[in-house]
């Protein structure tokens, strides 16, 4: 029986299609493209009932570039991407050939093994954390850097920074004023990178 026909009896028997959650090992740096290609063809083949989502589990983070604050994401888990699917017939082999997916995450040879409840929601619980919370601003600085103060009474003054506190958001930033070192307490937003 092919599959529109199996999912026409399986509609009009009113079955539940069951889905679980899978891994699908992609090429790392590739899982956004993994993802449309993914979802493009799960379109294409009309398969929405068996492939319910895919999903990239990411976080959001700041990053200080050019004493600004941007805003950027990174996987949690790079190189896999989480699928929610009922892999019946053929649709474990479609979705290991296409474009850069290498396998689903299990034994060699063997069906694909899903994931855990338990797992699903620390992953999901996760990444909904994230989502919430205020994200994480990475040090882009490091001790012995030297910087250029952009704001405040000091501008323009350049110095070396000897500490750094990750917990407030400031650095400590040796400066020479007037011939003699003076230390100044600023936070990240106030010095950009020479």
């Amino acid at each position: 029986m092919t599959e529109t026909k199996q999912k026409a009896a399986d509609n009009a028997a009113g079955k539940e299609i069951a889905r679980k959650w899978y891994v699908v090992r992609a090429i790392s740096g590739k899982e956004k493209k993994v993802k449309q290609y993914i979802e493009s063809e799960v379109s294409r083949l009309k398969l929405g009932d068996y492939v319910a989502q895919v999903l990239i589990p990411t976080e959001k983070f700041y990053q200080i570039k050019n004493g600004k604050k941007v805003s950027k994401e990174r996987n949690i888990l790079p190189g896999y991407v989480l699928l929610e699917a009922a892999l019946v017939g053929e649709i474990p082999h479609i979705i290991e050939n296409i474009n850069g997916v290498i396998s689903f995450l299990g034994p060699k040879g063997e069906a694909p093994v899903p994931l855990r409840q338990s797992e699903v929601n620390r992953i999901l619980g996760k990444m909904d954390e994230m989502s919430d919370s205020e994200a994480v601003i990475t040090v882009p600085f490091v001790v012995g850097e030297s910087v250029k103060v952009i704001d405040g009474p000091f501008n323009s003054f350049s110095g070396i920074i000897e500490e750094i506190n990750e917990e407030k958001k400031k650095l400590k930033v040796m400066v020479k004023i007037f011939g003699r070192k003076t230390p100044l307490e600023l936070n990240y937003m106030q010095v950009e990178k020479e």
